[in-house]
């Protein structure tokens, strides 16, 4: 069944400040997109847009679930997470004083995913044994790294159809910023995922992304179709490769 995002001429503020402007992208089933821009230039908010914690101004969000076409505009985040869309946010927001089984757990909050929380739990400790070995472990004692495969294995808790990345490498040392890529890829793939990941890591983005938008300024400054294209960007080279 395809699982896929549509956002058509998305608008969005901050009471006047305007953060997104007529912004279009869209994300294939099976596919993982990247969205590429510096901090400050809109990608949380456009994450916040898809899962309802910020309302669009202006503009249409669909997601296509199991083959069934759903409108999010106007949705509870309840609602979203409900049809099977996850978001792992930026800076990761477990619950500290609670372990890590516990947070895995919490992530199974949709109705559905409720049903398969022996097998997803199994799931993520296999994905993470690390996990396993500090399942009782609180959660704000872990490492960064950790935290990082605690806050992706929640969301898979959720069973989703559907999985949305905020700036994964934030606080991370560079090689546990690749160790983050590479298992959002190896979950993607096991999982059967559609992933739309915000970043502005441009050469660990670029080691998973299929195709990828830019964005500056909360406008979408370039399309790339493939990783190729992406890679010989000129405003790709002038933004993050200092070209």
């Amino acid at each position: 069944m395809d699982n896929r995002i549509a956002i058509e001429g998305v608008h969005a503020a901050y009471g006047s400040v305007r953060v997104i402007e007529d912004v279009t992208l869209n994300v294939e089933s099976g596919e993982t997109v990247v969205l590429l821009g510096t901090n400050g230039n809109g990608k949380s908010t456009l994450m916040k847009c898809i899962m309802g914690i910020v309302r669009p101004s202006a503009g249409s969000i669909f997601a296509e679930i199991d083959g069934v076409r759903h409108d999010l505009v106007g949705r509870t985040t309840e609602e979203i997470v409900d049809l099977g869309i996850a978001l792992v946010p930026e800076g990761r927001r477990l619950f500290p004083k609670l372990s890590v089984e516990e947070n895995l757990l919490l992530g199974a909050y949709r109705r559905s995913a409720r049903k398969q929380i022996g097998k997803n739990l199994g799931f993520c400790f296999s994905m993470f044994p690390r996990l396993a070995e500090r399942r009782r472990q609180l959660a704000g004692s872990m490492s960064g790294g950790e935290q990082q495969m605690l806050a992706l294995a929640r969301a898979l808790m959720l069973a989703p159809r559907i999985l949305l990345v905020d700036e994964p490498s934030v606080g991370l040392a560079p090689i546990l910023v690749q160790r983050t890529i590479e298992s959002i890829q190896e979950l993607k793939e096991r999982y059967q995922l559609t992933v739309l990941m915000a970043e502005q890591n441009f050469s660990q983005a670029i080691r998973i992304a299929d195709r990828g938008y830019v964005i500056v300024h909360g406008k979408i400054a370039f399309e790339g179709r493939s990783a190729d294209e992406l890679n010989n960007n000129d405003l790709i080279r002038k933004f993050y490769l200092g070209m």
